[in-house]
């Protein structure tokens, strides 16, 4: 019901919301700081109206109806009865915390107003009717966005087992008994043959890196607050020279700070082209002033949660800043077409975009394309491999995070990572070359929790590795959305924990230092993991990409379809 009290053919009850807030009114001091610090404005201070029935014949009563009349503005009423008959009521006024009922105000479960109560005495609670809320949230014919992935709880890949277990491993390649490193290369890798021909006859060397096998996927400078992206840059290069570890950052679409494109630490960071090609005049202006090229070029085709539509960055997060690196007005939304505007097939893509990326940095930067996981796959492979500047392909599974695309296609659209991933390895295994050009793996991975056992289990079935974005969001900053819809607010600019918003009075409630401290221990951690997976399969100098044999599942079509061992 709207606040007008007015009923109407889209009012919504309590019940009808797939979110409740509980309030106790005997714990609770009414100090504010729930109303304050709601993202959505879902709840508000009331004043309520109790009424208070009592028996004439009970003497205590009598003193609590006297007692409770004295302090409200309400009289005693009596009727036509006899005296000893005769009830007695009094109206009984409190304030309290009321929960609005309006679509635009419903609330997001978030739970900011519990982590801020000083008595807990307010919480949100699943509701567990049926939840109407879907069938209005389209108000003024606008489909629903939300940010965060696909609310599907199933994942494919912790279903996978690792059976193949080496019973004579050299002891000394027990992960927690020795120490070894575990890297992937990321550029085109040519055979032993032609690279000694081409180093006799002093030709072109395609660039080859070094990294880690974990990336931090695209998420841009605009999505994500300054305080999230500097504590993430913050991690990368206290990993990288610190502890040695060759992790890598995609900036996502829009470009980067000016400062960060003439740092040193530029040799940490993957630079992404988009559709909406934002940013870049900034990008390429810097290129003579940079001290240390960029790890990599990433040409974004697509994003696995919303194949085939463009991304958006609403006007909320365009301040004056990213307006500035972007080269856009202020305040202006910001839609990234779903194709580049000046391609219109794969091969102008390999033709046109991947060499003149090239060219630009003088050929000393791998450039290679994302794209959506799609049937079509096959034929961006086929054509990056008849192509020398092609360095790697990095494919964006169905789960794939974002911050802005419309339920519909979050939902309904895409491709699971797995079999597209197995699909284009096996047919790099039919050419000859699945030593050559690298494929990538992001979408889900790490959905429950199981971000080494899902990253180890997409290696074995072809992938050079895997990239992340929402997990590094709820690890490192504490991103409190979730796969059943809670919170996922990060389009709109008034995310509770200030990771996807250019709000000031937001952003600083989160500290760059605790996300880089957050990122480093997600990362050593993992490496810990992954050791111990890989470790008795007797692989410790290398990566066992494609090593299908060491997987199993207890599901004979998936099985089938993936080509690894049925177990039950």
């Amino acid at each position: 019901m709207s606040s007008n009290r007015t009923i109407k053919p889209s009012s919504l009850s309590l019940s009808d919301l797939p979110w409740q807030i509980c309030w106790k009114k005997d714990r609770c001091t009414l100090c504010g700081q729930c109303t304050a610090v709601c993202p959505v404005q879902a709840i508000s201070l009331s004043v309520f109206r109790k009424r208070n029935i009592a028996d004439s014949m009970n003497p205590s009563n009598l003193l609590k109806l006297a007692n409770s009349s004295s302090k409200t503005d309400s009289s005693l009423q009596t009727d036509t009865l006899s005296h000893n008959e005769r009830p007695l009521s009094s109206f009984e006024t409190y304030y309290g915390i009321r929960q609005k009922t309006t679509i635009e105000e419903a609330c997001i479960g978030c739970a900011m107003c519990s982590m801020v109560c000083p008595n807990d005495a307010i919480e949100p609670r699943r509701s567990h009717g049926i939840d109407r809320y879907r069938f209005h949230i389209n108000q003024d014919g606008e489909p629903r966005k939300r940010g965060g992935r696909r609310n599907s709880t199933d994942s494919l890949l912790d279903r996978i087992k690792f059976i193949r277990i080496s019973m004579l491993t050299d002891p000394a390649l027990d992960a927690g008994r020795h120490e070894f490193e575990l890297r992937t290369l990321l550029g085109r890798i040519l055979s032993p043959k032609e690279n000694i021909n081409r180093l006799r006859n002093n030709g072109w060397i395609p660039p080859v890196r070094e990294i880690y096998p974990l990336i931090i996927g695209g998420m841009s400078f605009g999505a994500l607050s300054p305080t999230m992206w500097e504590g993430l840059q913050m991690g990368v290069a206290y990993l990288n020279e610190e502890l040695g570890m060759p992790v890598r950052m995609s900036t996502g679409e829009g470009g980067c700070p000016p400062r960060l494109l003439r740092s040193r630490f530029m040799k940490y960071v993957i630079l992404q082209i988009a559709s909406g090609y934002f940013g870049w005049d900034e990008i390429i202006h810097a290129i003579p002033y940079m001290k240390e090229d960029p790890c990599a070029i990433e040409i974004k085709y697509g994003q696995g949660a919303k194949p085939g539509d463009g991304g958006l960055l609403m006007w909320h997060k365009v301040n004056k800043l990213i307006a500035a690196i972007r080269g856009v007005p202020q305040g202006v939304s910001l839609p990234s077409p779903p194709t580049h505007q000046t391609q219109y097939s794969i091969e102008e893509s390999v033709a046109k975009m991947i060499i003149s990326m090239s060219m630009a940095w003088g050929f000393r930067v791998p450039v290679y394309p994302k794209i959506s996981a799609s049937s079509t796959s096959l034929a961006v492979l086929n054509n990056l491999t008849r192509n020398d500047y092609a360095s790697a392909l990095a494919i964006d599974g169905e789960d794939g995070g974002t911050g802005a695309a419309y339920s519909v296609s979050m939902d309904h659209m895409g491709h699971p990572i797995a079999s597209c991933i197995r699909d284009n390895y096996l047919n790099l295994v039919k050419l000859g070359k699945q030593n050559e050009i690298p494929i990538f793996a992001g979408g889900g991975i790490g959905k429950n929790g199981n971000l080494a056992a899902n990253a180890a289990a997409l290696i074995m079935l072809g992938a050079s590795g895997v990239q992340i974005g929402k997990y590094v969001m709820q690890a490192a900053a504490g991103c409190i959305g979730t796969e059943t819809d809670r919170c996922n607010v990060c389009n709109t600019g008034i995310c509770p924990k200030g990771i996807t918003s250019q709000d000031p009075r937001l952003y600083r409630r989160l500290d760059p230092e605790d996300v880089a401290q957050r990122i480093v221990d997600l990362f050593v951690s993992f490496d810990i993991e992954l050791k111990k997976i890989v470790a008795p399969l007797g692989r410790s100098t290398s990566l066992p990409i494609g090593m299908s044999d060491a997987l199993g599942i207890d599901d004979y079509q998936v099985a089938q379809r993936l080509n690894i061992k049925y177990v039950v």
